[in-house]
């Protein structure tokens, strides 16, 4: 089974930075693709940014030119670079992958925005 695990949110200002990782406990060559998506208080979860085992990646409107997603293979891992943050990104992040056709989450992350 695998297993995602999420790391680095927590409270920063706004216009500040966070990065979050996912740490995969497989090689993420053998996942399809893998996205960071997030859910605010009241709001259904969204996709935030994505990339495939090819490392294409896109990102939603919302945090164009602001967040970015890369990848590690050598440590299996995932990062979101979050730059720029405002209020309305506060949200708990989850990582999720597509791994052989079936949908894995982690547990989440919570970043939280102040203004």
């Amino acid at each position: 089974q695998v297993q995602l695990v999420e790391s680095g949110g927590g409270l920063v200002q706004a216009g500040g930075s966070l990065r979050l990782s996912c740490a995969a406990s497989v090689s993420i060559f053998s996942i399809a693709a893998m996205g960071w998506y997030r859910q605010a208080p009241g709001k259904q979860r969204e996709l935030v940014a994505g990339i495939t085992s090819g490392g294409s990646t896109n990102h939603a409107d919302s945090v164009t030119g602001r967040f970015t997603i890369s990848r590690d293979n050598a440590k299996n891992t995932v990062y979101l670079q979050m730059n720029s943050l405002k209020p309305e990104d506060t949200a708990v992040y989850y990582c999720n992958a597509d791994y052989r056709h079936r949908e894995i989450w982690g547990q989440g992350t919570l970043v939280t925005v102040s203004s």
